[in-house]
């Protein structure tokens, strides 16, 4: 087995340019050629850059945080985004989902439509096939999301996903994608905050709210923390 992932390995790196994380499985039943099978499931590119970017949490203020995750991908800086949608917790019904994509459909062609780049947050995982554990939504859906979270509620736990339902596009694109687990880390999502800035539009499920001034996201690649802060 050890030499079969490594000719993989070897020969996923060369097709995509970069180191690859992979998943795999092995089902040791023999065939009638008396041989095991090996399952390649999914492939992650390791997406290094020379100008890392290095995140210095003594000097930020924890009123000044939007948001703070210890599981996030992506690396660099943002700072030309005012627009966040965020699924409304009051609101949400792990039922609904479906639903719940079809309404970010239309909030993200009007994204699209105004030139306008935001924030997505929502529980769960984005992107999933299984309705019961996130939000079924494709690519298309959320094309317009410059930062995309997945988070857990109290009732609804996270099975993060780390972007691997959309991996092509969160690299080549850079598109920041964080994972938020309040109760097994020390990652946040100030709601509060959010809740106070203008409410430009609120569908059944989702509410779309404007900063006055562009929030400032920070992408550390190497730690994997990341953190969103906003000026009063």
């Amino acid at each position: 087995m050890a030499k079969t992932i490594e000719v993989v390995l070897d020969v996923v790196k060369e097709a995509l340019g970069s180191p690859v994380e992979i998943e795999f499985a092995v089902d040791l039943n023999k065939d009638e050629n008396m041989k095991a099978s090996f399952y390649l499931l999914q492939i992650k590119p390791l997406i290094g850059n020379a100008q890392d970017y290095t995140i210095d949490m003594e000097n930020i203020e924890r009123s000044e945080m939007v948001l703070f995750s210890e599981k996030g991908m992506g690396n660099g800086v943002i700072n030309d985004i005012t627009d966040v949608i965020f699924v409304d917790k009051d609101a949400f019904d792990k039922t609904r989902t479906m639903e719940m994509a079809a309404e970010i459909e239309r909030l993200n062609k009007e994204m699209i439509a105004c030139g306008r780049k935001y924030i997505l947050i929502g529980p769960g995982r984005w992107g999933t096939r299984d309705r019961w554990i996130g939000i079924p939504v494709n690519w298309p859906q959320i094309s317009n999301a410059k930062v995309i979270v997945e988070t857990s509620y109290e009732d609804y736990p996270l099975d993060s996903s780390s972007g691997s339902h959309f991996f092509h596009n969160v690299t080549s694109m850079n598109v920041g994608y964080f994972s938020i687990q309040p109760e097994q880390s020390e990652s946040f999502i100030a709601y509060d905050v959010l809740k106070n800035q203008a409410l430009i539009n609120g569908t059944q499920y989702f509410k779309h709210v404007r900063f006055e001034k562009p929030l400032t996201v920070r992408m550390d690649g190497r730690k994997r923390i990341s953190v969103i802060t906003w000026e009063k």
